[in-house]
């Protein structure tokens, strides 16, 4: 795991960036210089997404988050694309930070992917995207729930709802972001969600996307047009 620097200033709330399964850092670098922009300090990290179960990425980026949390002095804001936002849940439940901000997620499948309902006992699946890839369904185990308690802190949602995967988009009912189907990315208790007019890989570097996850770290809820 690797750390992209953060801005350095102590006195500005902090934000996370955990990117989604097979991506890196530099998937969020446009969303990392726009929220540095705005003001905020930023720790984008790279993470083995494809080399461990949920539970074990949260140990693997917990002394990262840690050391980024005692270097400000403001609340620290989670933003997650896709798997990143389940892994921002998992990490919050195990480790919460004491200045605990909002969480922003991203075409995070919170009630799953009926995508990896269907390919996850294919060979090729299993190998590409790794313990991870079998936690992504529909169906999870109650090991998998435990780590996913309800939560009790502020949460936006961004969905997208447009494809550019024709196959994928066969496994997914409409709408749905090629991905992850809009009513997946909804979770109980979130404070806002809203639908972006993009597909999943793009929603990290979408203008609108990006705008709107500023607003909601800000001021905890989305901007209507």
């Amino acid at each position: 795991m690797s750390e992209r620097p953060a801005s350095a200033n102590a006195t500005r709330d902090g934000v996370v960036l955990l990117h989604g399964i097979s991506r890196t850092a530099l998937s969020f670098r446009k969303m990392q210089l726009a929220l540095e922009r705005a003001g905020f300090t930023t720790l984008n990290l790279d993470y083995l997404s494809r080399s461990k179960a949920l539970e074990a990425l949260a140990e693997d980026i917990h002394p990262a988050i840690q050391r980024f949390a005692d270097g400000i002095d403001g609340a620290v804001h989670f933003v997650g694309h896709s798997m990143g936002g389940l892994l921002a849940r998992v990490y919050i439940a195990r480790h919460r930070p004491k200045r605990l901000g909002r969480v922003v997620m991203l075409g995070t499948p919170n009630g799953g992917s009926e995508i990896a309902d269907r390919l996850k006992n294919f060979g090729a699946f299993r190998a590409f995207f790794g313990p991870a890839g079998q936690q992504l369904g529909t169906q999870r185990s109650a090991v998998d729930d435990a780590m996913l308690p309800p939560i009790d802190y502020s949460v936006g949602v961004i969905a997208g709802n447009r494809s550019i995967d024709p196959v994928a988009g066969t496994m997914l009912p409409k709408p749905h972001d090629g991905r992850v189907s809009v009513a997946n990315t909804r979770l109980d208790g979130m404070a806002d969600h809203i639908i972006v007019e993009t597909s999943h890989p793009w929603l990290v570097r979408n203008g609108l996307a990006i705008e709107q996850t500023i607003t909601f770290v800000r001021d905890g809820s989305f901007r209507r047009t």
